[in-house]
């Protein structure tokens, strides 16, 4: 069966942040969002989970870290939920060891975004409501 993608599915399903150090990646994200990241390996990859509950049918992902997994500042951009307020978030970025590279930015009706390269190097995105 051939199902199209509707307004009923995710149109991402699973994302990967790139890592060199997984570690150290994972020290980074954990302090930011204040979360226990769980570790595991697979395939002759390195993974560290960000929370997610797997009954809910919603977006999950982690860190990678191997070989096909390189971070840059180019390329996709993946907004991370920082609810209720991103700048609580975004407060703790540069005492995690990152770079903010855009402020706490109103996006109107849709909330707020702003943009950090993380410890690894990767261009990421923070949103939230308020």
């Amino acid at each position: 069966m051939n199902e199209k993608m509707s307004a009923e599915t995710n149109a991402i399903n699973w994302f990967e942040i790139p890592a060199t150090d997984i570690a150290r990646a994972k020290k980074f994200y954990e302090s930011i969002f204040e979360i226990k990241m769980e570790e595991m390996e697979m395939g002759g990859m390195k993974y560290a989970m960000f929370p997610f509950n797997p009954m809910i049918g919603k977006v999950a992902g982690g860190l990678a870290q191997s070989a096909m997994h390189t971070p840059a500042t180019t390329g996709s951009i993946i907004y991370l939920n920082a609810n209720p307020d991103l700048q609580l978030v975004l407060d703790r970025v540069e005492r995690a060891g990152a770079k903010i590279t855009m402020p706490k930015t109103s996006i109107g009706q849709n909330g707020f975004m702003a943009f950090f390269t993380d410890s690894e190097g990767n261009n990421m995105a923070l949103h939230s409501n308020t």
